[in-house]
């Protein structure tokens, strides 16, 4: 039998998040907006609590550090493919997120072969996420809502600035840093 373990809470909500991905999956295809909307943002929350808690009670551990940002990329892109396979977003913001966490992979897996496990977020990763969280919100209200869907276009546009600004950034910082 599994024993809970309090010091383990910000690793369990990482892996409740990435439970909700097929589920965030699912409603989209199956068109349940509204609850896909919500349990969308349950699984966002997730993601803050989990890093508040850890913060807050010194819970941080490896498996956080490596599976809460990958959690992050999983939940975003999988809502993100259901709604290119809605035909509701185009196909090219996938790609360009995806290059830009592909690249980020690479670089924090050359990090972890150094046994380097401290890459930290910063303002323009968290507002990265915070625009991208944004615009697929309103692209799921857009669903039921259609004045919000001209504004939608505009919100990936501004949170792909942002991704490519973080994704420029992180990998300055790393190359002068580490290199």
């Amino acid at each position: 039998m599994l024993k809970f373990e309090k010091r383990l809470i910000p690793n369990y909500l990482t892996i409740i998040r990435l439970i909700l991905v097929p589920i965030i999956f699912a409603l989209i295809l199956y068109e349940h907006y509204t609850i896909a909307i919500i349990v969308y943002i349950i699984a966002n929350l997730t993601d803050v609590l989990d890093g508040y808690i850890a913060r807050k009670f010194n819970l941080i551990s490896d498996f956080g550090k490596l599976m809460d940002p990958l959690a992050d990329k999983i939940t975003q892109v999988g809502t993100i493919l259901a709604l290119i396979l809605k035909r509701i977003i185009p196909f090219w913001i996938l790609i360009i997120i995806s290059l830009k966490e592909i690249t980020m992979i690479v670089v924090a897996s050359v990090l972890f072969k150094k046994k380097i496990v401290t890459v930290h977020s910063k303002w323009y990763g968290k507002a990265a996420t915070v625009l991208l969280f944004i615009a697929i919100v309103f692209t799921l209200l857009s669903e039921r809502i259609a004045v919000l869907s001209s504004v939608t276009i505009y919100l990936y546009y501004l949170s792909i600035a942002m991704t490519l600004f973080a994704g420029v950034m992180y990998v300055k910082n790393i190359v002068c840093k580490e290199f």
